[in-house]
């Protein structure tokens, strides 16, 4: 079943004393383009996370945004002060009161708010083992990320069917029309040369001669064969499970420059509006598949 490229999946759960958060979305792309966010120390997480989504997305551009978040409270942090800072910004407070003599009113509490002043510090942790905690979070987001895809998916999928089952119904009809146009040819042809000629005979074997060079100038045929296979062969990717995204694009230039050729040898307007016809439906085919992975 074919899958949209846009998406949104979240997930949340506890594990190991840490509250991990994994939220990803993604819009159309050409490649797959994967950016990450992480909370602060984290940052190790977004090449793994980056592999894990690859193996099961292969095209569009995707945000992924990951919290980690420590609910122990008996986890090994140290509170830092920089002293050196912390005494230039009171020297700094006690110079501004005495030039401009005006109280001091600096506290420890607002000294501490300034920049840089306290740092956390917290023990290294095992690199591995926040992954493997951060990664069934992952997989569950991921989960519900590609099941809205494939509910995209299947509109995307029906929508499309729907525009080449008219393209064919228009086929037909050109097909079915087509000697018709090289009739009224050999009609008007002769008609013509009766009017030139009046009583006087003329070659019928010249006439069918031209008749079969227009004949052959105006023939669709070949252009609809393959725009049928074109069609066969969109339906057949759609039913697979593969990234089909870019073969449907070739697929559709191809089925455009059939309806173009087509287009071209049409000698009569009814027709040649059907071909409009085709040519919007392919248009319109060609927007859909942009959203497909």
């Amino acid at each position: 079943m074919i899958k949209s490229m846009t998406g949104y999946g979240r997930a949340e759960a506890e594990v190991g004393g840490k509250v991990i958060t994994v939220e990803l979305k993604s819009v159309n792309h050409r490649f797959f383009e994967f950016s990450c966010r992480t909370t602060r120390g984290y940052a190790f997480l977004e090449e793994k996370l980056k592999s894990y989504v690859n193996s099961r997305v292969s095209r569009g551009k995707i945000d992924m945004y990951v919290s980690v978040i420590t609910c122990d409270e008996d986890a090994d942090a140290q509170v830092i002060v920089n002293h050196s800072l912390a005494s230039g910004y009171a020297k700094a407070l006690e110079e501004i009161a005495t030039r401009y003599e005006v109280t001091n009113d600096a506290t420890a509490s607002m000294i501490a708010r300034f920049p840089d002043v306290l740092t956390i510090h917290k023990a290294p942790e095992d690199e591995q083992q926040v992954l493997d905690a951060v990664l069934p979070v992952a997989k569950e987001a991921v989960d519900k990320f590609i099941a809205m895809r494939e509910v995209e998916g299947k509109r995307l999928y029906e929508d499309v069917l729907s525009r080449t089952k008219t393209i064919l119904g228009i086929v037909e009809i050109i097909e079915k029309e087509s000697p018709r146009i090289v009739e009224e040819y050999e009609r008007r042809l002769r008609d013509r040369i009766e009017e030139l000629l009046g009583n006087n005979t003329y070659d019928p074997q010249r006439v069918l001669t031209e008749v079969a060079v227009f004949a052959d100038k105006v023939a669709v045929a070949e252009e609809t064969v393959r725009l049928r296979s074109h069609i066969d062969q969109m339906a057949s990717f759609m039913n697979s499970n593969e990234s089909i995204g870019k073969k449907l694009d070739f697929i559709v230039q191809e089925m455009n420059r059939e309806a173009n050729t087509t287009g071209s040898k049409i000698q009569d307007a009814e027709l040649a509006h059907q071909v409009v016809n085709i040519k919007a439906e392919i248009e319109k085919i060609r927007e859909q598949i942009q959203n497909i992975e």
